[in-house]
């Protein structure tokens, strides 16, 4: 599938070797999505889930120009304390290999890479969308167009409570992304289990999500799917507590110019802030919660 050259580590080689059950996962989370040593500890408890549920992790990142398929323990402390680090999606993953630096993957750029790796089930937090105010900024995440293209299974814990979710939803449907709640008919919204939407689709078993990935294969369509899994219920933050902290933060950001790919670590620094640290702890609830159940379609899609 690719003529770039990649570099595995020794237990995703030999899981793919073995035709064994892989899981991908991002490395933005770790440079931008959390602070040291939290961004660390939290990556190893997620690799520690997926192999928990049978699974082998692939953490993803571009180190010094190469693109790795599954860090070591010490890349991953490497990473966690690194500075300078780009946050590669799919326009920019290109130069950040060209020009030998390091680069932490996006969903965007982690589907590419999973699939180049012949990966077909990655695990993260939320997906990005459509902005608010897109149809003055154009602001929409490649997150959506990569999920239109790439075929891999995309198990997050839906949209970004930030995000315009029903324009979100549209422009996946225009692209002919499935969008399926796992065991609720409630679209969730990261740290909510509820968006106030309910979900294009529904499924409550990680082999039929598995299934219906196969048979858009079998169907030669393109693109993957979206896996919207809520977060649990004990460590879920309301949307009328969560809202009210997103609308001062966005206000926030616009007050200081603050865009684009700057968005997402200004909000989860300041929602950090001033939820008193509660925000972090069900960012890493929801993280590990989506590990799990992409470990779980991972193994049913090897049977």
């Amino acid at each position: 599938m690719t003529t770039l050259p990649l570099t595995y580590s020794p237990e995703v080689a030999t899981a793919l070797k073995a035709g064994g059950p892989v899981v991908a996962l991002e490395s933005t989370i770790i440079t931008h999505g959390m602070p040291y040593p939290q961004n660390v500890e939290t990556a190893q408890m997620v690799e520690a889930d997926v192999r928990a549920a049978g699974a082998t992790p692939a953490t993803i990142a571009i180190l010094n120009g190469v693109l790795h398929i599954g860090l070591t323990d010490a890349q991953l402390t490497e990473l966690a304390q690194a500075t300078d680090v780009m946050k590669v999606s799919r326009a920019d993953m290109p130069v950040c290999i060209a020009k030998g630096a390091t680069g932490a993957t996006t969903v965007a750029a982690t589907m590419i890479a999973a699939h180049m790796a012949g990966i077909s089930v990655f695990a993260t937090g939320g997906i990005g969308g459509v902005h608010r105010g897109a149809q003055e900024t154009f602001d929409i995440s490649a997150d959506l167009l990569e999920l239109g293209e790439t075929p891999v299974t995309v198990v997050a814990a839906g949209p970004k409570a930030i995000l315009d979710i029903p324009k979100t939803l549209e422009v996946l449907e225009t692209h002919g992304v499935p969008v399926i709640a796992y065991g609720q008919d409630a679209l969730p919204a990261f740290w909510s289990r509820e968006s106030g939407i309910t979900a294009p689709l529904r499924l409550d078993d990680p082999a039929l999500i598995a299934k219906s990935a196969k048979t858009r294969a079998a169907m030669g369509l393109k693109g993957g799917q979206l896996v919207a899994n809520p977060i649990p219920l004990a460590d879920e933050i309301t949307r009328d507590i969560i809202m009210p902290y997103v609308e001062q933060v966005l206000a926030e950001a616009e007050a200081q110019g603050i865009a684009a790919k700057a968005v997402t670590p200004f909000l989860l620094q300041r929602m950090f802030e001033l939820t008193e640290g509660r925000s972090l702890v069900a960012n890493i609830a929801l993280v590990r919660n989506n590990a799990r159940l992409a470990a779980q379609i991972a193994v049913a899609y090897t049977l």
